[in-house]
């Protein structure tokens, strides 16, 4: 097991349909690249504190739809320029969960989640196993399959397939 499967913070709760616009602004999308500043914005106008109080491995709690809206990938490397540990909801929309992966941000679903976490309190997820644990308990979801979870400790897609086909980082 490496040290990437265990993924441990603090829980941000938020509610139901949170779309890409409030993950990272649209105002943002053309004029801001560099992943520190992206950081810097992410869920500004839907937690203002967030971008400025979030630690790295903690964990976005959220209801249903998360991500939905448009399809800008920048809504989650926000997120893992913020080093998210992995977001958990009831569902995602399919373009954000597929941007995710992209991102090497881990995404888990599991329907009812939010009503079970506490804002602020500490998650642990198990990536290869396949467990959630909380202060309400320990639920299992799906294990994110080794190569999703190869992807996720490279850092994103690129980075992983530079590694598999043995190319030199650009970064």
């Amino acid at each position: 097991m490496s040290e990437r499967e265990i993924v441990r913070g603090k829980a941000w709760k938020y509610g139901d349909d949170i779309n890409t616009d409030v993950i990272f602004p649209g105002k943002y999308t053309y004029t801001i690249t560099d992943p520190a500043e992206m950081a810097a914005h992410a869920m500004e106008d839907l937690d203002p504190g967030f971008a400025k109080n979030v630690q790295p491995g903690d964990v976005i709690v959220a209801g249903k739809n998360f991500g939905c809206g448009s399809s800008r990938e920048q809504a989650a490397f926000c997120l893992t320029a913020n080093k998210v540990g992995a977001v958990v909801a009831s569902s995602f929309s399919r373009i954000f969960f597929r941007n995710a992966i992209n991102a090497g941000l881990p995404t888990i679903e599991l329907p009812g989640i939010a009503e079970r976490i506490e804002a602020h309190e500490t998650v642990t997820i198990d990536l290869g196993k396949g467990t959630l644990t909380c202060k309400a308990g320990e639920f299992s979801f799906p294990p994110l399959p080794p190569e999703v979870i190869g992807i996720v400790e490279a850092g994103g897609l690129v980075a992983y397939t530079r590694q598999r086909l043995g190319c030199a980082d650009e970064s």
